[in-house]
């Protein structure tokens, strides 16, 4: 619905559905004149701007100047290497998983770590089916209720139910939900969300079955496929955490490569 407004690259943070999405929520953000998307948070009662997932353009401080906002501190997370014209570092770069759709499939294929081919090959041999729909824009949705409750078990950060079922209302066709099913009952899922020419994994789960027939391999790799056949040239399996090993071969093997961020920035111009 909205990937036509933004140029083709551009991060999940930073696409009108997700500022829609947040309207919806009832949030505010703040779209600056060329499209940029900025957060306001309070911080310990002090509010505070934050940069998403974006590189910050030169005119930057002349944009936050006109609409009033340049002497608040802004935080910039920018997606690639930077380094900050007077601003302090807070948070050193991370690497994220980022796969190239733009190969044919079988160069695509062939790029795949042998464990994970061969995973594949047992998945697409076995008698899982896979399915794709749109993502419901209903909170209380059984994908969403598994993300929470194993959120909630690891310990990671998420997108409240209420923003994912925001977004699927807002933009139904930039969300791409996979089901694996064993006979007639599900048993892994995973859920994409575009922007522009881009897709960034969202939430996934898998139950004991499902991870026994390499569920997840399969969905990975169909969603591949039928991502690049919509024009997507680029997957974002997210960040490369070291406290999940296991998730990170997984994502890598896959095809992604590293790609690291800019860190996190802290500029701060009291005045002005």
């Amino acid at each position: 619905m909205f990937d036509a407004v933004r140029p083709s690259s551009h991060a999940l943070l930073q696409d009108p559905a997700f500022v829609a999405a947040l309207r919806l929520c009832g949030q505010t953000p703040i779209v600056l004149p060329d499209g940029t998307v900025i957060l306001k948070r309070r911080f310990f009662g002090v509010p505070v701007l934050m940069l998403p997932r974006a590189m910050p353009t030169d005119d930057l401080a002349a944009q936050l100047s006109d609409t009033g906002l340049q002497r608040l501190p802004l935080i910039l997370s920018p997606e690639q290497a930077w380094q900050g014209c007077e601003a302090i570092r807070l948070h050193r770069p991370q690497s994220t998983a980022q796969v190239d759709l733009r190969p044919p499939e079988a160069q695509r294929r062939a790029a795949l770590h042998p464990k994970w081919r061969n995973q594949l090959r047992k998945a697409e041999a076995g008698p899982l089916k896979v399915s794709q729909t749109l993502m419901p824009a209903d909170p209380d949705h059984t994908v969403l209720r598994l993300d929470a409750a194993q959120a909630q078990v690891r310990r990671y950060a998420h997108w409240p139910a209420p923003l994912t079922a925001a977004f699927a209302k807002a933009a139904p066709d930039q969300t791409h939900l996979f089901i694996a099913s064993l006979g007639p009952q599900p048993v892994a899922h995973m859920l994409f969300l575009s922007h522009g020419g881009r897709a960034s994994y969202h939430i996934g789960h898998t139950t004991t079955r499902g991870k026994a027939a390499c569920a997840h391999n399969l969905l990975l790799w169909r969603a591949f496929y039928d991502l690049a056949r919509i024009g997507i040239e680029t997957v974002d399996l997210g960040l490369l955490n070291p406290r999940t090993a296991g998730l990170n071969r997984f994502k890598l093997r896959s095809g992604a490569r590293k790609v690291q961020t800019g860190g996190t920035w802290l500029r701060w111009r009291p005045w002005g």
